[in-house]
């Protein structure tokens, strides 16, 4: 309005909607900011506020104003039916753009002038922005939820990958043991032993995902509370958020060393985050545990860890009678994880990788790298 002041019926009207016009942008840029005021009232605000400067335009200017251009109320009204269009949906952006024209034809022919093709260009224009940023808007918070949905199920699928690695190098190692001991036994305990590999069965179909787990799962809301608490933990002040001091993967290793098992590690510490420690010698533990039990008393072990740049190497490599090409396979269709998921499925959650090399006749070696 201010370029063209012989056309201003009442100065003082004009510059007071121009004032009103700056401070409510200023305003309504800080309070959509913040999520908790971004609602229905704030909208409702917004809208009002955009109605009552376009209805002022009457009053402030000339009727050869209107003729010229459309006023730049009307302009700066479209920032209101966007702010609807997001936060109340495509419906009461449509119903903004339509009030918005039935206010500026009511406005012209108050003022006696003629209803030009620009006035209905501008509603079209309005409703179609309108309509396309509510869709937008929609699909967006769609899109959001159904990401949501997938990083809460990812955590589930963790938790439980986690659960079975655990439960697998304890409870079903035990379990298996049983059934071996009670079958070379035999009587009471083969029976006792017969029990054990039902139970052993039903719980690797369990926990290998073929009973499945639902939303309402208590399995899942432990998770989900889980997800909850470490995201307080990571709010909570510094001190809490300590990182814990680094655990020496080399030391970790050595431990393995026995009559049947050789380490070969750096005379260097080779510090790493606990938790992957942990992990990764989990892992080491699991490919010892398979040579103990598929390979005879004799077979020899060697155990190589190796610390290049960003990287850390385990090689896992023994002279036993090795494993036949297709056993891996049928080993996890079957539901046993040792390799799948206490080996594979732990250095994979580290980032890494696992290689292994084996033949009948010819040892088995198992390589895992990870990111150091």
């Amino acid at each position: 309005m201010a370029p063209h002041l012989d056309l201003l019926a009442r100065p003082g009207v004009a510059w007071a909607v121009l004032v009103a016009m700056a401070a409510w942008t200023a305003a309504s840029a800080v309070l959509y900011a913040r999520p908790h005021r971004r609602g229905r009232a704030l909208l409702a605000t917004d809208l009002a506020v955009a109605f009552c400067c376009l209805a002022a335009t009457a009053v402030a200017v000339e009727p050869g104003y209107l003729r010229m251009a459309p006023p730049l109320t009307t302009t700066w009204f479209a920032g209101a039916v966007l702010a609807a269009a997001v936060l109340g949906g495509r419906r009461i952006a449509l119903v903004a753009a339509l009030a918005h024209g039935v206010v500026d034809i009511a406005m012209r022919t108050g003022l006696g002038l003629a209803i030009t093709a620009a006035v209905p260009r501008g509603v079209v224009l309005l409703l179609l922005a309108g309509y396309s940023v509510g869709y937008l808007a929609n699909y967006a918070a769609v899109a959001e939820r159904r990401l949501a949905e997938a990083v809460e199920l990812e955590a589930r699928t963790r938790e439980r990958e986690r659960l079975g690695r655990s439960i697998h190098d304890s409870v079903l190692q035990v379990l298996a043991m049983v059934q071996r001991r009670g079958a070379e036994a035999g009587g009471e305990a083969a029976e006792l032993g017969s029990l054990a590999g039902e139970q052993e069965a039903r719980l690797r179909a369990l926990i290998g995902g073929r009973h499945g787990t639902s939303a309402s799962d208590p399995a899942g809301a432990d998770v989900g509370e889980g997800a909850e608490a470490s995201s307080a933990l990571a709010a909570a002040p510094t001190a809490w958020n300590a990182a814990p001091p680094a655990a020496d993967l080399a030391s970790l290793l050595d431990a393995h060393a026995g009559a049947r098992v050789t380490v070969s590690a750096p005379a260097t510490e080779v510090a790493m985050a606990p938790r992957r420690a942990r992990e990764i010698d989990a892992a080491v533990r699991e490919a010892l545990g398979n040579v103990e039990r598929h390979c005879p008393p004799e077979a020899r072990v060697w155990l190589l860890l190796e610390h290049e740049g960003e990287t850390v190497t385990v090689t896992v490599r023994d002279d036993g009678p090795g494993i036949a090409p297709d056993r891996l396979a049928e080993a996890a269709a079957e539901g046993r994880m040792g390799v799948a998921q206490s080996i594979r499925g732990r250095i994979a959650d580290l980032g890494g990788t696992t290689e292994i090399t084996t033949a009948p006749g010819q040892g088995t070696e198992i390589e895992m790298r990870v990111p150091g």
